[in-house]
């Protein structure tokens, strides 16, 4: 720069001079509004003094930290870091809080559809004698069915008698068996409808119970979850459409499907009806 005029260097010098006072203003600016942006900490830590800091306080990691705006109002309120153990007791208080909602809102929507549903006790009662109308109707196609296949038997029998003391043709074992086993199966689809007769009364009483204390006026929701096995039924649909499911139903049931696996439905046999001879 020895070849330049005196002027200019020092006019180079002042420019260069400005830049730098310019800058440690602007940071001296910044510095104020970067601790407003975050804020002011303020705490009391575990010996009772009170601790104020621009940021997180480390002594009080454990504690409360109160975060305040630069004028002096609250702008939040910072809780205390939790150790792993507390960690997890916090979210199975959680996890319980919210399920417990999720209960509580379940019990109002079920019971405001209840007395949707059932507006009055007539209502309710109509509903349970078509429940019962439908186990019923399995049951007398399922005892139908048993005097059938009694009816049968007999024939069988004359049969067995006249190969007394001789072994049984195939085709009459074979037919033996099919009535044996047509028996046992309907003996055990009355043994279920009867016990699905009790279930449905059970339920339609836990029910009414449940409706008569909606109807007085109690809120909806303010009687708990609904019992374990009323609500599994009203999740289904309704305990008529329960009840439909059972072995024994007609063919025409729209409950019965082809191929489900259940016991013979009333109205069919378990072997051919031709004659044995």
């Amino acid at each position: 720069m020895s070849g330049l005029p005196l002027q200019l260097v020092c006019a180079c010098r002042l420019v260069a001079l400005s830049g730098v006072l310019a800058a440690g203003g602007m940071a001296r600016a910044q510095a104020p509004t970067a601790a407003a942006s975050t804020g002011i900490y303020t705490c009391v830590d575990d010996k009772g003094r009170r601790l104020t800091a621009d940021r997180p306080i480390l002594d009080c990691i454990a504690r409360e930290q109160r975060i305040l705006n630069s004028d002096g109002s609250l702008r939040a309120i910072q809780a205390p870091t939790l150790t792993a153990e507390e960690r997890a007791e916090k979210e199975a208080r959680d996890a319980a809080a919210a399920e417990a909602r999720a209960a509580h809102a379940d019990a109002v929507r079920r019971d405001r559809n209840l007395m949707a549903r059932y507006p009055n006790e007539a209502s309710h009662n109509r509903a349970r004698e078509a429940a019962l109308d439908t186990a019923r109707l399995a049951m007398k196609a399922t005892e139908l069915r048993l005097r059938e296949l009694t009816a049968e038997r007999k024939p069988l029998q004359d049969e067995i008698e006249f190969y007394q003391g001789k072994p049984l043709p195939h085709k009459l074992r074979t037919r033996i068996d099919a009535n044996d086993a047509g028996m046992e199966a309907q003996r055990s689809a009355v043994a279920n409808q009867e016990a699905e007769i009790g279930r449905i009364t059970q339920l339609y009483d836990a029910e009414l119970d449940r409706l008569r204390k909606l109807w007085a006026g109690a809120q909806a929701g303010s009687l708990g979850a609904l019992p374990p096995a009323v609500a599994a039924v009203k999740a289904a649909g309704t305990v008529a459409t329960a009840a439909a499911a059972l072995p024994g139903l007609p063919p025409s049931s729209p409950a019965r499907k082809p191929g489900a696996g259940a016991l013979a439905p009333a109205g069919t046999s378990t072997g051919s009806r031709t004659p044995l001879r």
